[in-house]
């Protein structure tokens, strides 16, 4: 895949105990986007995925590592790696799970709409969008927050919490990092709808989610009470200041 139309691309892989995964993951996207780098960013993992991905780094000129001092959660995870990549003067940079759930052979697909959008959402829930290997009680729940945070915040977004997407440097420059504060998987709604409020272009293509088959989740019930609790929030406030007559937040 050719990426020089998009500047220099950084695939950023945040791990915590991915030490089964992540030499897989990150030899597809060597294999299906040779020209793209990857930054693994690791909080202090205490399975060793650190230490293999400094390996790995070693190896390849295309691999970098980021360690950071503990487990923090995913949203402070890619902000470091967003803060390193515009220090390192990165064009494009994506967001990809580090447990084989996005396909890196599809990186081509959100790649090619980021050539009229500012950002583009690997989306399961759209005409062509599937996932693999998940339980009906795991498809409700991604389908119910999906739904929920779309009538909540009026953005017209089918996947909002998708993990898999490309952003423009200059898209992530006008959202801005500093006032964003959510942590686990709310922080990809958060930075969704800080892009639709923004105007900018977000675009969502189908791809294919395939349930990790290593390791075990990171999901748990208190990233899901933070993404109700704050979608809940920011719905509420966006209401409250259009009764009186304010611009939205």
């Amino acid at each position: 895949m050719d990426t020089g139309d998009f500047g220099r691309v950084l695939v950023i892989i945040p791990t915590y105990n991915e030490r089964e995964n992540l030499p897989i993951i990150v030899g597809r996207v060597r294999a299906s986007a040779p020209s793209v780098e990857v930054l693994v960013v690791d909080d202090a993992s205490p399975d060793g995925t650190g230490e293999l991905a400094d390996g790995l780094a070693a190896e390849d000129d295309h691999v970098q590592v980021l360690h950071r001092a503990g487990k923090q959660g995913l949203g402070a995870a890619y902000i470091a790696g967003f803060r390193w990549a515009f220090d390192h003067g990165y064009d494009v940079m994506v967001e990809m799970d580090a447990d084989g759930s996005h396909q890196p052979e599809e990186l081509a697909r959100l790649l090619s709409a980021l050539s009229d959008a500012d950002l583009v959402i690997g989306a399961r829930w759209v005409r062509g969008g599937k996932v693999v290997n998940w339980p009906k009680s795991r498809e409700v729940l991604s389908r119910g927050a999906n739904i929920y945070a779309r009538l909540m915040l009026g953005v017209g977004l089918h996947d909002a919490t998708g993990g898999y997407r490309a952003y423009r440097a200059a898209a992530l420059e006008k959202i801005g990092l500093s006032g964003v504060d959510s942590r686990g998987y709310c922080f990809q709604i958060d930075l969704a709808l800080r892009a639709v409020r923004l105007g900018l272009r977000v675009v969502e293509v189908p791809i294919t989610f395939v349930e990790r088959t290593r390791g075990s989740s990171k999901m748990s019930g208190n990233i899901i009470g933070e993404a109700m609790w704050r979608v809940t929030q920011w719905g509420v406030s966006s209401r409250l200041n259009r009764l009186r007559g304010g611009a939205r937040p």
